[in-house]
């Protein structure tokens, strides 16, 4: 009996240490040609002191400012836009050039655009990359605490998130607000709990909700192990469709 708790404690532990290493790479101004992709990769393992990792993200191409680049030069429009896609094909022969050398198991691409970010499945991007197997890394899987009551249309947040979570959209949130906590109270689950048990139910979703304490964590936790009925996906994802979708990060914006 002993020798078995020892075994199973040690297959606990291995499957606590497993982890996946991932990074991105952000397309900065003065990183050009698919050689800035791997050398910026490159200093990225020598940080973290390992030879690969698993996935290695493409973050926010254009957006901070490569165009620019082009048009401080004088470049006509249609030559900003030609030099933007040649800069983009650059960073995707550059994430090809990664996986090819053994760096990086999967590569992606990651606030890819704000029009993505708005309805995944309503711009067909949900159904394409369940066609290709491509799995969907759902960001800020509890709207960084909206869909959990955080947030109320009388306490809306204050600073940058104001611009996102304003009271109208608040106010828009209540009846999903109100079937969340419904069903949490069915299962003795919290509003984060069924959140992210409803997001587990579609297929092919990684989610990464930010945890900031052990408490946070725990709660995340409690996601798992149990799965909400087909008609309680359903509800849920009728009363989102209601709601008009906002940019969760409108970096494009600011």
């Amino acid at each position: 009996m002993r020798e078995r708790k020892v075994k199973d404690l040690e297959a606990e532990v291995a499957v606590a240490t497993k982890f996946a290493a991932a990074t991105k790479f952000a397309a900065l101004p003065w990183r050009f040609g698919r050689q800035s992709v791997l050398t910026a990769l490159k200093d990225s393992l020598s940080r973290l002191e390992l030879s690969s990792v698993d996935l290695y993200q493409l973050r926010w191409p254009g957006i901070w400012g490569n165009e620019d680049a082009c048009i401080s030069q004088s470049c006509s429009n249609s030559e900003a836009t030609s030099f933007t896609h040649k800069s983009f094909s650059w960073y995707i022969d550059g994430l090809g050039d990664a996986v090819g050398q053994g760096l990086v198991k999967a590569v992606g691409v990651s606030n890819y655009s704000g029009k993505v970010d708005k309805a995944p499945e309503e711009k067909g991007v949900k159904a394409a990359r369940d066609e290709l197997g491509i799995t969907l890394i759902a960001y800020s899987p509890i709207a960084q605490g909206a869909l959990t009551g955080k947030y109320t249309p009388g306490n809306p947040p204050t600073g940058p998130r104001s611009r996102i979570y304003t009271p109208d959209f608040l106010t828009s949130l209540q009846p999903l607000l109100s079937q969340i906590k419904e069903i949490g109270e069915n299962y003795n689950k919290t509003p984060a709990q069924v959140v992210l048990n409803w997001l587990i139910a579609q297929d092919n979703v990684v989610l990464i909700p930010e945890a900031k304490t052990a408490e946070q964590a725990r709660e995340f936790g409690g996601a798992l192990g149990w799965r909400l009925t087909d008609e309680e996906i359903t509800e849920l994802c009728s009363l989102a469709s209601d709601i008009k979708p906002v940019n969760v990060f409108p970096v494009e914006k600011l």
